[in-house]
């Protein structure tokens, strides 16, 4: 058996210590800049502590100005939303040009900083000159629930967030400079707010979408905004993207992009082929790739060249 002098045993605890001291200090917190409805500042940050992504917990470091998390009140659903605005670096520096603006939607289990988490919309929004709006939705799929009355996304989205976003950031405020796109439960989201409201997004995009729910039933908190599926089919079936088709009429800008190996690449197949039949243009595209942030984060760029040659 070998024995240590007591020396050799302290300084083996002081580096045990020093290690575990390096390993605390890899945990960072989020400085955020906070905007509520009341002051609204508009690029100004003030450190806060971290929010996380729900299912990811992911960080973002928010001392770039160019990136604010703002609170607005919902006056429909009674509480507080926190959501990511990602400004030109223009824009900090005091230019007082005006923005055409990406509504970027999460997906299911996701939050408002997902995007930012996974790929720079900083240095995107410098590349395109575009103002980015990350809505927090939770898991409410972007409706106005028939069922939850604190869970009325398409109001938030499409009006009260929208109003407080123009009325605080340089924005141009008409549907021709107005997009909406997201991933996953985001894209059926943006094509549902997108096809609802043609008058406020001139052009609106999906990514992976989930976009025919009537193949989810109760799953990924579905019945939770819609109740459950054997007693509401016809609510189900009314909140599914791919049934408002045959209402649609041509002269939005859509693009729709899916993965040949996603699991929902049936039911996109499925709405490209209704959109042909019904004679709607849109851009449709797939590529390899799974249902996964590689894939969304080569997707953005796409989206973004589509949506600004609709904003000339």
């Amino acid at each position: 058996m070998r024995f240590f002098s007591s020396k050799v045993l302290a300084c083996v605890a002081l580096m045990m210590l020093c290690c575990l001291g390096c390993r605390a200090n890899n945990g960072t917190s989020i400085s955020a800049s906070e905007a509520s409805a009341s002051s609204a500042p508009r690029v100004k940050t003030t450190k806060k502590a971290a929010p996380k992504a729900a299912a990811q917990q992911n960080q973002v470091n928010t001392d770039n100005p160019q990136i604010n998390v703002i609170t607005v009140k919902s006056a429909k659903m009674g509480r507080d939303i926190k959501n990511l605005v990602i400004v030109p670096k223009a824009v900090v520096d005091g230019d007082d040009t005006r923005y055409p603006v990406v509504y970027l939607l999460h997906g299911h289990g996701g939050s408002y900083v997902d995007w930012q988490a996974h790929t720079d919309l900083t240095k995107l929004a410098n590349d395109y000159s575009m103002i980015f709006v990350c809505p927090d939705a939770q898991n409410a799929w972007y409706f106005d629930s028939p069922v939850d009355s604190r869970s009325q996304y398409e109001t938030y989205v499409t009006k009260e967030l929208r109003e407080y976003v123009e009325a605080n950031y340089p924005t141009i405020n008409d549907a021709k400079h107005r997009a909406i796109t997201g991933l996953s439960m985001g894209g059926h989201g943006a094509l549902w707010l997108g096809w609802r409201h043609p008058d406020i997004y001139g052009s609106c995009g999906s990514m992976s979408g989930a976009v025919d729910i009537m193949t989810l039933k109760d799953r990924f908190d579905l019945d939770k905004v819609l109740g459950k599926y054997a007693q509401n089919h016809e609510s189900w079936k009314e909140h599914s993207v791919i049934n408002l088709v045959p209402n649609l009429k041509d002269g939005q800008n859509i693009i729709i992009d899916d993965g040949a190996q996603d699991f929902l690449i049936k039911e996109n197949r499925a709405l490209h082929a209704a959109l042909l039949d019904k004679g709607i243009k849109h851009q449709y595209s797939e590529r390899p790739g799974r249902h996964a942030w590689a894939y969304w984060v080569a997707s953005l760029p796409q989206h973004l060249n589509f949506f600004a040659k609709c904003f000339k």
